[in-house]
């Protein structure tokens, strides 16, 4: 399985120089650069998963290994629905690059910053919008 909560390990952090401007090209040739990469690992299991179970799509006469394998299916199913849904949102985010919108928050518009994006690619909410966001989601469920 994927480990989802980081980048692939080709790409170095980000060292901005102290006068550079946030989110120029080479920036954002950067989160490019990982999201794409990250994208191609997703696909990646997304192509094993379904090899897995097509050669595993045998037929057991005893019922528990039939469960079992079902069982396994259904989790490794859920595993990949989790993952096809963080595809959509590293489209999303690569077409914000694209746009120029990429790195600045959607609730109040400052910059999401490098660090918060290398950790989490797909942020769309700075950090204090998105403490903020969580903290209505306790309040609210």
């Amino acid at each position: 399985m994927v480990d989802i909560t980081t980048t692939p390990d080709a790409v170095e952090p980000y060292e901005a120089a102290p006068d550079e401007e946030y989110m120029n090209d080479r920036q954002a040739d950067h989160f490019r650069a990982i999201l794409r990469g990250w994208k191609r690992q997703l696909m990646e299991e997304v192509d094993r998963t379904l090899n897995h179970m097509q050669v595993e799509q045998g037929n057991f006469p005893d019922p528990n290994d039939r469960a079992s394998l079902e069982s396994e299916f259904t989790l490794e199913l859920r595993t990949r629905d989790r993952e096809r849904k963080l595809i959509r949102k590293i489209d999303e985010s690569l077409r914000a690059i694209d746009a120029g919108d990429y790195g600045f928050c959607e609730t109040c518009g400052v910059e999401i910053g490098i660090r918060r994006l290398e950790a989490r690619p797909t942020a769309t909410l700075c950090y204090d919008c998105k403490v903020t966001a969580e903290i209505r989601e306790k309040q609210y469920g």
